[in-house]
């Protein structure tokens, strides 16, 4: 099972990600994961990757098992083909794609597999990330694509959101994700009580 594709930044110092530390913990365990992967995460080129990260942290964070792979619905049209309308025998229960500028991945994955599909739209040099929201946003009636927000805000999103779709039948999950916003919810609490205290004492 693919855990991770390499990426070409993989070599450049990064600052690390706070959601990634408890994972990265245990990441020294030689245990195998045997679990078949619940959640495809599909993106257009390797590039798009430094985006998709924080959808893989995320997926990691709450355990899910995935599989990562490269698929160009326009350059590698039969693999996109292939690997959409068999993605349900596979045991996927969930796809996610990334696409930047007529990133219609999403859409082709849509279009093959009855499959949950989360397109997340990546931000492009010339247009900002506006094209690959439209083409993946834009879907005809009858085929849906649940298109999160661009960059890396979405990508995390979209992580969650197969989260709460596979947490329906896994109570475990379920509870994960009620502790996520909890922590959440405490976040704010202790910003709040700093904001106050900055404002009591300048």
């Amino acid at each position: 099972m693919a855990r991770r594709i390499k990426s070409p930044d993989d070599d450049k110092p990064k600052k690390k990600k706070k959601r990634a530390t408890k994972r990265k913990a245990d990441s020294t365990s030689t245990e195998v994961d045997v679990r078949k992967p619940l959640v495809a995460v599909v993106m257009g080129s390797d590039s798009d990757y430094p985006v998709v990260a924080s959808c893989i942290e995320t997926l990691e964070e709450f355990d899910i098992p995935y599989e990562a792979r490269v698929i160009s619905a326009h350059r590698t049209p039969e693999k996109a083909h292939k690997f959409a309308s068999t993605a349900r025998l596979k045991g996927f229960q969930v796809v996610i794609a990334a696409a930047g500028g007529a990133a219609h991945l999403a859409g082709v994955m849509a279009s093959l597999t009855t499959l949950p599909v989360i397109g997340i739209p990546i931000q492009t040099a010339t247009l900002g990330g506006a094209d690959s929201l439209y083409s993946t946003v834009q879907m005809p009636g009858g085929v849906p694509v649940a298109t999160v927000a661009i960059g890396e805000a979405g990508a995390m999103n979209a992580a969650l959101l197969a989260a709460e779709i596979l947490a329906l039948s896994d109570e475990t999950l379920h509870d994960r994700l009620q502790a996520f916003r909890a922590a959440m919810r405490r976040k704010v609490a202790q910003k709040n009580a700093r904001l106050r205290e900055m404002i009591a004492n300048p």
